[in-house]
């Protein structure tokens, strides 16, 4: 059976580990000083050589080549029996295994023992983030007093989920992801030495999907090599693992830089329907949107996998573009690629960004649907225009005023639900045709049906809020609580209220949110209570109040009791 590629080229001396120079040279400079520590914990990306730095530490402290410098000389017998795999005292772990405390018990049981043929007993413990928290505290005891003859190396890639005792014992060394050209390069000494045909873009390609990891991409290598027989291109490339054209990446930004929606959605189904993964593909166009960003901002240099026969259509594709438009085309498109993996249609996360990323700007706040034609008005440009006597600043000034400067206003038919008394009159008077605040406690039920259905936490956060006032086109939502005036106050959040507010009122109306004062409850709006009404008339009473100077003491109605109020009639 043939061996895998990645385990063919796993580097046998330190000098060819690739992309890890600071792991290296503390190492080596450790080994050469004989300041060799007890416990090391290796943490970084999938790939990135961590166990294979781990055994090439185990060769190295047990290599019998008398002089530091040398080792692992990958000559002497240790060296051989780990290079084959059958030395006794390397005993590698894989935690996601062995995730018990009865494990590790065991492991401690062992590592008494002295080794049987090398210098040191190493353990590596392969994905130690995955031990249980008895188990990591049952191994803390070993590591606080190791046997002299016993090196751990612990490796993970989540090293935050390792506690701080284990932390505070081992020694840290972070493993980076390796750059893209020194992944070419060390994939084209692969092809050198196996003798495969393979096009330098086309190991560039490997390489850029292999994101940062050796292991990935030389596994990659190995597949498209058995793939074809007449050499790796970058054509073979995509068909193998389904990767959209790079023509097609840039024939969908010329669409977005035209606004032609129709050929963007089209170009996108069409790759899909080809059988091109729609997350490969979207992070295709983030890679190629980032590259025309970082041109626009003045870098000179060349995304990688733009083919030389594109560089200056890249060039002047660039220029088409707003840096700001291509921020939120880069950010859109990114959120797409991690949508896109449990869409129930592929693609759909890859259309919904595109035509999100072809509206200008000035169109978002406004969904009212303006004329193609023209840029669309924000919604304060939909307000009555002020005159310079009536200001809206000094309207918000006059808001401030206490309870003695304002105007009196006449009692409203009903008390609004949560609204303090103490409040000023409205800023801003109501527009024409705009809703009473009446109309919209009425209809606020019916305003969370129509959320309830796209958005379940919205409309939760909308039940802890009730209707204050109507400014002008605005209609001012008051919440107790930050948290919820704050997520609600969220451009998504708030669009999507103003929407439902259109539909169901016919009209663009505007929301702000306020926080409602300590102390004042917002409960929904109840009925007024019944205006008292004059005492049935009693000869009886009448002539006890004449004769005998009684009073008659009556109460209003059971809830006013209650709050103990009274209200007394002579």
């Amino acid at each position: 059976m043939t061996q895998a590629l990645y385990r063919k080229w796993r580097p046998r001396t330190f000098e060819e580990v690739v992309g890890q120079e600071h792991v290296v040279r503390t190492l080596r400079n450790a080994l050469n000083s004989g300041r060799v520590h007890h416990a090391y914990l290796f943490a970084g990306p999938r790939g990135t050589g961590k166990t294979t730095t781990a055994r090439l530490l185990a060769k190295a402290v047990n290599c019998l080549a008398s002089d530091p410098a040398e080792r692992p000389c990958n000559e002497c017998a240790i060296c051989q029996a780990i290079n084959e795999g059958r030395l006794m005292d390397l005993i590698e772990i894989d935690a996601a295994s062995n995730t018990g405390v009865d494990d590790v018990r065991e492991l401690r049981e062992r590592v008494g023992f002295r080794p049987n043929v090398a210098r040191y007993k190493v353990y590596v413990i392969d994905e130690v983030h995955m031990l249980s928290n008895a188990a990591f505290n049952a191994l803390l005891k070993t590591l606080e007093e190791p046997p002299p003859h016993a090196i751990f190396v612990l490796a993970t890639t989540e090293p935050h989920r390792i506690p701080p005792t284990i932390h505070s014992r081992c020694q840290r060394f972070d493993f980076r992801r390796i750059p893209l050209d020194t992944i070419v390069e060390r994939l084209e000494r692969i092809v050198q030495g196996e003798g495969i045909i393979a096009e330098r873009e086309a190991l560039a390609l490997i390489a850029r999907q292999a994101t940062g990891s050796m292991r990935d991409a030389e596994s990659l290598l190995d597949q498209l090599a058995a793939y074809t027989d007449g050499g790796i291109t970058v054509d073979v490339v995509r068909a193998a693992l389904g990767t959209g054209a790079e023509e097609a990446v840039m024939g969908l930004v010329d669409a977005l830089a035209e606004g032609d929606t129709a050929r963007g959605l089209a170009l996108i189904n069409r790759v899909v329907n080809e059988g091109t993964d729609p997350r490969q593909f979207a992070r295709q166009v983030v890679e190629h949107l980032r590259g025309l960003l970082l041109t626009r901002l003045g870098s000179e240099e060349t995304p990688l996998h733009i083919p030389e026969g594109l560089r200056e259509t890249f060039q002047a594709q660039a220029r088409r573009f707003d840096p700001r438009q291509l921020a939120r085309a880069v950010r859109l498109f990114n959120e797409a690629a991690v949508e896109a993996r449990a869409a129930w249609q592929p693609q759909l996360p890859l259309e919904l960004a595109f035509v999100e990323a072809s509206l200008p700007p000035e169109a978002e706040p406004d969904r009212g649907g303006p004329t193609p034609t023209a840029v669309p008005p924000t919604r304060k440009e939909t307000s009555p225009p002020t005159t310079p006597a009536q200001p809206a600043a000094p309207a918000r000034q006059a808001s401030q005023l206490g309870p003695t400067t304002r105007r009196p206003t006449p009692a409203p038919s009903r008390p609004t639900g949560g609204i303090p008394t103490q409040q000023p009159a409205p800023a801003a008077p109501p527009a024409e045709g705009m809703p009473s605040l009446e109309a919209f406690q009425e209809r606020w039920s019916d305003l969370l049906q129509v959320i309830r259905p796209h958005n379940h936490s919205l409309e939760a956060l909308l039940r802890s809020g009730r209707p204050l006032r109507v400014e002008g086109e605005t209609l001012v939502l008051g919440f107790q609580y930050p948290f919820h005036q704050g997520k609600v106050s969220e451009e998504n959040n708030r669009r999507a209220v103003e929407d439902a507010l259109e539909r169901l009122f016919d009209r663009p109306i505007r929301v702000r949110c306020e926080l409602i004062p300590k102390g004042v409850k917002s409960d929904p709006p109840r009925p007024a209570p019944p205006p008292p009404q004059p005492p049935v008339r009693d000869e009886l009473v009448e002539a006890a109040v004449r004769e005998l100077g009684a009073r008659v003491v009556s109460r209003v109605d059971n809830r006013r009791d209650a709050e103990g109020t009274e209200v007394s009639q002579v």
